[in-house]
């Protein structure tokens, strides 16, 4: 049984970018908040220091046993399944994990909250983290939750399972909402994105730290956003009185090679093109030309919107990682 007293989230992926912004979220409010991280996960001592008062489990998404335990222990309010596979290029390496842990393992975690649902008599509100590479490469933008999925990764036919199976429990009466996340960035974004990448070698070149850059493909047209803002918008999905689908984006489509003249400018260098080759090892396949999100539904229904432009958000990596330099 839970305890008396403070609402309980349960966090999975509680260790990223969005769980780590969430987590300071609730815990500012006063919710109890769990969170499932793997044993070796190298970033939990780093959300103990910002989050002291987090209580994490050891666990992994793999494991239906485990999941289905802690959240019958636990008893949560609200459960955020923000955990998975996070890189679309790994999704290749990695296929069968991919949809183990992405796909499969978000299906535990709604079975899991239904069965508590069903044996306490209590609403438990789910929140999935879904995301753009459920629409693949669509045939139009923007794109709404009226799109057709047609995910064109592995990462994006794992999330599309996902996103599907909460629509399906759903039905059964389980208040299990869906965010379709566009991109969303922030200072906490690991190298291995493509984003902070760009801003930490813009900073460096700077600092005269580095020569260049290599990258993909710069034509690749993406929807950034900030992740506080995002953030926002997940816990008003999962708190809203009817449970639904909702694209989380700005509206606005930016190019890689956008992406970079605006952190090249934000850290003050001039001739980006000189400083950046388009590296073929680094072009993913099937990778989506443009992404571009119609957040229409989540304005009007959630009252969200974004608070940072493109450049303020691309501003602020940069900033962080002059400061870290």
């Amino acid at each position: 049984m839970r305890p008396a007293g403070a609402p309980t989230a349960f966090v999975t992926g509680i260790t990223g970018q969005d769980g780590g912004y969430l987590t300071e979220r609730l815990l500012a409010e006063g919710v109890s908040v769990h969170g499932l991280v793997h044993g070796h996960d190298e970033q939990a001592s780093a959300l103990t220091r910002r989050c002291p008062a987090a209580v994490l489990h050891e666990g992994d998404l793999t494991d239906g046993d485990r999941i289905r335990a802690l959240i019958a222990e636990l008893e949560p309010d609200e459960v955020y399944n923000l955990g998975g596979i996070s890189s679309v290029a790994f999704s290749w390496e990695q296929p069968v994990l991919t949809g183990q842990v992405s796909g499969l393992g978000a299906v535990a975690v709604l079975d899991a909250c239904w069965q508590l649902q069903q044996r306490t008599g209590r609403p438990v509100r789910v929140l999935q983290a879904s995301s753009a590479e459920i629409f693949g490469n669509p045939e139009q933008a923007p794109q709404n939750e009226l799109t057709p999925l047609r995910p064109g990764t592995p990462y994006g036919a794992a999330k599309a399972y996902a996103h599907q199976m909460a629509a399906i429990f759903r039905s059964r009466g389980l208040a299990a909402s869906a965010v379709i996340l566009y991109n969303h960035e922030s200072p906490r974004r690991p190298e291995t994105f493509v984003t902070r990448k760009i801003t930490a070698a813009a900073a460096r070149i700077a600092a005269g730290r580095q020569d260049s850059l290599s990258l993909g493909s710069l034509d690749v047209r993406r929807d950034w956003g900030w992740a506080p803002d995002y953030v926002e918008a997940m816990v008003r999905a999962v708190r809203h009185s009817q449970a639904d689908d909702y694209v989380i984006a700005t509206g606005e489509s930016h190019t890689v090679a956008d992406f970079v003249a605006a952190a090249f400018d934000a850290a003050g260098v001039a001739d980006w093109q000189s400083r950046v080759r388009v590296d073929p090892s680094f072009v993913r396949p099937a990778d989506a030309t443009e992404q571009r999100g119609d957040a229409t539904k989540a304005r009007t229904v959630l009252g969200w919107a974004p608070t940072r432009d493109f450049a303020a958000v691309v501003a602020a990596m940069v900033e962080a990682d002059l400061s870290l330099l």
